[in-house]
């Protein structure tokens, strides 16, 4: 896996600065999003390691796949981009790129992942208070993702980049439990 992101990182710092100059950042990474999707479905892989395909045929085909589940058509940077990773036989990157890519965005953006599970459903105020109080901590814009669990009995727990925080009820016990028996 290692070796994949290494090959992927300066494609998708490439592809980052280009998008960035031109400020088509959203497009490049809903590009980026469909054509790794694409290239993890198990016919497609299939047509990248038929070697009796062409890199043209096989960007022809990533694009026109591409088209028809957007509804959009690639720019010419965007063809010539997956003409290049199709030509080096890094088509099967994409998935990798695109994570890259979404990184750098959001460190342009001053963007960070807020991973909130707690025991019952965050009403509005508790979700914005949340926000708030997490973009204070961090300097960076929140983008909070949510999932319910009501193992937690109660309270929540927070992972933010390599920080995470148990503040729920199941995780106070754990906790309790830990000191009695030591």
């Amino acid at each position: 896996m290692a070796e994949l992101s290494t090959l992927a990182r300066p494609y998708a710092k490439a592809a980052f600065d280009y998008a960035k100059e031109h400020n088509v950042i959203n497009e490049w990474e809903n590009f980026l999003l469909v054509t790794s999707s694409i290239v993890r479905d198990e016919s497609f892989s299939s047509l990248l390691s038929n070697p009796a395909i062409s890199a043209e045929q096989k960007t022809a085909v990533l694009n026109d796949v591409y088209g028809s589940q957007t509804a959009a058509q690639s720019s010419d940077a965007l063809v010539n981009f997956t003409k290049q990773l199709s030509e080096h036989d890094r088509l099967a990157l994409l998935p990798e790129i695109h994570t890259h890519y979404s990184k750098l965005k959001s460190q342009e953006l001053k963007q960070v992942d807020a991973y909130v599970t707690s025991a019952y459903p965050l009403t509005e105020a508790q979700r914005e208070t949340l926000q708030e109080r997490l973009a204070i901590s961090t300097g960076s814009i929140v983008i909070l993702h949510e999932a319910v669990d009501p193992a937690l009995l109660g309270g929540a727990t927070i992972k933010v980049g390599d920080k995470f925080t148990d503040g729920s009820v199941r995780g106070k016990l754990q906790q309790l439990k830990t000191q009695l028996t030591a």
